[in-house]
């Protein structure tokens, strides 16, 4: 007989998640078809653009948003915003209500009016990713889902795997090998299974496999050239842009800053701003600006096909690595007017350290959002009268690497 003790995880709670009645369907983001809800569980995006060769995500579409926006209460955090989710009520540890962080010093230094930092550090597994998991874990147990499934060597792992054992759901990560002790160790400690193999690549059919085969729950992309994760978890990430405007509704940001990997939360925020001024509530969309540790998006803006391989500067950029882009992540610079900037690791070092002297410390990824503002400042790309909001993805203290200061 097992025991709850052999386990390690909870019995599942008996709560039931009921998709939010105002969702319409799943609307690709390249080429605009509307599909039924289950497109959005097979990990795949969008099935006509597939087909044709040009993977594709899918993103929720609602009708008639309820336009009393005032109404949400901060005193539920994120929760407060169902009403604009893919569901209203989702498994949480207390997810949202990050901090906005004026950094009044730094603005000056690039010529630019105000610069704000939003923390998401203050999330409970210290990153951005709890937003997607805490609502994609709301579709698994909806299906009926006893496993999730995810490829990660770092904050999307232990995210999910706290959140699925919280849940009384298994999750297992599909990482490779040299997943950093601290990562590796904070999966295991919330119960997570970890698959460990040789290479990345090796981690997209593998997942695959445990999805199509076992009947797993995927929670991120296992495809290549990437799609981007699971479109219902996707839509955690527009309650970033509500709590902006909540914050700073009379200074709003003309420019975001975002360290990017695939898009997954530089496409949630667009969607969020998007709701926004569809609410009335904001005029105009803020530029999107997506730092990488190479030129990545720099170069399909400029023209290069965005399925292909694409430039990577050596780093220790490891939450935002990776030689792919994906065409949610490019959609949501054109929508925005925004633009794509390559910071190289050194830079983001020197702004680690110098977010750390203002009581800030960042994971190493995460500051690449600074070093990112700093260059384009340099360019000439901002004016004196921008209000630029850098987010601050991940806490430092989960950094996979040590990084010495003293050297900067």
């Amino acid at each position: 007989m097992t025991h709850l003790s052999d386990t390690g995880r909870n019995p599942p709670a008996a709560v039931e998640y009921q998709i939010n009645p105002k969702m319409i369907g799943l609307k690709c983001t390249r080429c605009g078809e509307l599909f039924g809800l289950d497109l959005g569980d097979t990990g795949l995006g969008c099935s006509s653009c597939l087909e044709q060769g040009f993977p594709a995500s899918l993103a929720c579409a609602y009708e008639n948003l309820d336009h009393d926006f005032g109404s949400c209460s901060r005193s539920k955090k994120m929760t407060r915003f169902g009403r604009y989710l893919p569901y209203e009520s989702f498994p949480t540890l207390g997810e949202g209500n990050t901090a906005v962080l004026p950094l009044a010093d730094i603005a000056r230094s690039l010529g630019i009016a105000h610069l704000w930092l939003k923390n998401e550090g203050q999330n409970p597994t210290g990153s951005h990713k709890d937003r997607m998991t805490a609502v994609c874990l709301a579709r698994a147990i909806e299906l009926g889902k006893q496993t999730v499934v995810a490829a990660s060597s770092g904050n999307a792992g232990a995210s999910l795997a706290a959140y699925a054992s919280a849940a009384g759901l298994r999750s297992v990560i599909v990482c490779s090998e040299d997943i950093a002790p601290a990562w590796a160790g904070a999966i295991s400690a919330h119960g997570g299974e970890l698959h460990k193999l040789k290479s990345a690549d090796e981690r997209w059919p593998h997942m695959r496999k445990l999805v199509e085969e076992d009947g797993f729950y995927p929670v991120t992309n296992f495809l290549s050239p990437p799609v981007g994760s699971n479109p219902f978890g996707i839509e955690g990430y527009k309650t970033i842009a509500y709590e902006i405007f909540e914050d700073l509704e009379h200074e709003m940001p003309t420019a975001i800053v975002i360290p990017n990997c695939r898009g997954d939360v530089m496409a949630g925020i667009y969607y969020g701003f998007r709701d926004l001024v569809d609410l009335g509530l904001v005029q105009k969309l803020p530029r999107l600006i997506a730092a990488e540790p190479g030129p990545r998006l720099v170069n399909v803006l400029s023209g290069s096909d965005y399925r292909g391989v694409l430039p990577v500067n050596e780093n220790h950029l490891t939450s935002i690595g990776g030689n792919t882009a994906t065409f949610q992540a490019f959609n949501a610079l054109v929508q925005t007017k925004g633009t794509a900037v390559a910071v190289d690791n050194e830079a983001a070092v020197v702004c680690r350290k110098l977010l750390a002297r203002h009581g800030l410390y960042l994971e190493l990824s995460a500051a690449a959002a600074l070093a990112g503002a700093e260059k384009l400042a340099a360019l000439g790309y901002f004016d004196t009268a921008d209000n630029v909001l850098l987010l601050g993805t991940s806490h430092g203290y989960k950094e996979p690497r040590e990084v010495d200061f003293d050297k900067t």
